[in-house]
């Protein structure tokens, strides 16, 4: 099969779209032929290596699949070949407490396609049966790969670490990143009133399209706008994913009693707090990564009523995989973008 490999880290040259062999699945395995396969941060990470984390070479990246069955296993039962699909993005052991008790993500042995096992970008790929899930509703491959790995995260985010409420104010961080344009949809779905940040008008623009009630660039000391569109009351939430160049804005952009919720740290993973500010003001400051398996339903569900869409900055051939990453790499998109496999 063609497929997109790296052997080493590096920039976007180290991307090869080469032939390689199609993996052979298990009883209870699917083979899915893959149709797109969306972009995320974490396919930067994975091309330019982080400290401490080592992935086998050869490795074929990404995490946000969808496509149609080829084979199945012989155990499998509720998948048909032929059928169109979509892949929930992590993996775990499926035993322990965490996964027994539903909370997959919070499994040891978690991981994602196209970090810890191959991903998606590849003409084939298989996956536990398990994480195989029909494309709800009239939605194409392009759209369907452009769903699970940022609405999932967003809506754990927001719900099960933030627990968000109707009527409260969120600040969503960074607007035009995939994740940022989920979140804001997921927020207004809730009730919630939305301000956003981008840096720039075009993505502002955009922002307001999808829902967001207030729009602000992110440069400089945001917060003072922040408190101002609030009465000086600041946000219940702050939706944070940037690191260290949003984060100090951030918190002090929260009410008294606010949560900040982040999943990651794009711009670096070095930021402060004030200890007093954080106990005085009566702040909670939450992890989170990924979220249930289950939970990706509950999205799905939403998405099948019309409440929430697919955001698509472009969709390029897999073969140009290096022109999506550095298109994701500058910040030029809005929303997510999928390659689309040949």
């Amino acid at each position: 099969m063609k497929a997109v490999v790296i052997s080493e880290h590096g920039g976007p040259e180290v991307l090869r779209y080469t032939d390689f062999p199609e993996p052979a699945i298990g009883g209870h395995e699917v083979l899915v032929r893959v149709r797109a396969c969306a972009l995320n941060h974490l396919d930067l990470w994975v091309r330019r290596g982080l400290p401490g984390r080592s992935i086998p070479f050869p490795h074929i990246p990404g995490s946000d699949i969808s496509g149609e069955v080829a084979k199945v296993g012989e155990s499998v039962k509720n998948v048909r070949v032929g059928e169109k699909v979509l892949l929930a993005p992590g993996l775990s052991c499926g035993q322990c407490a965490q996964c027994i008790a539903g909370r997959d993500n919070f499994c040891k042995e978690y991981t994602l396609f196209g970090s810890g096992v191959h991903g998606g970008c590849a003409e084939f790929v298989k996956s536990p049966v398990s994480n195989v899930i029909p494309i709800p509703g009239n939605l194409n491959f392009e759209e369907a790969a452009a769903i699970p790995l940022v609405f999932l995260t967003a809506w754990h985010m927001l719900f099960y670490r933030a627990h968000l409420q109707p009527a409260e104010d969120v600040l969503v961080i960074a607007a035009g990143s995939g994740v940022g344009s989920a979140a804001i949809q997921i927020a207004k779905a809730t009730g919630a009133r939305v301000i956003a940040t981008a840096g720039s008008e075009p993505k502002l623009a955009k922002a307001r399209e999808l829902g967001a009630d207030e729009v602000l660039l992110h440069g400089g000391e945001f917060a003072r706008e922040v408190k101002r569109l609030t009465n000086g009351r600041g946000v219940d939430v702050v939706f944070e994913h940037v690191g260290a160049a949003t984060w100090d804005q951030s918190v002090y952009s929260l009410a008294a009693g606010g949560r900040l919720v982040t999943c990651g740290a794009t711009t670096g993973f070095d930021s402060k707090i004030n200890v007093g500010y954080l106990f005085a003001r009566q702040l909670s400051i939450l992890g989170s990564f990924m979220g249930h398996k289950a939970e990706l339903f509950s999205v799905l569900e939403l998405f099948k009523r019309g409440l929430l869409k697919p955001v698509i900055d472009c969709v390029l051939p897999l073969e140009r995989i290096a022109d999506a990453h550095k298109r994701l790499e500058n910040r030029e998109q809005f929303g997510k973008v999928v390659l689309k496999v040949p």
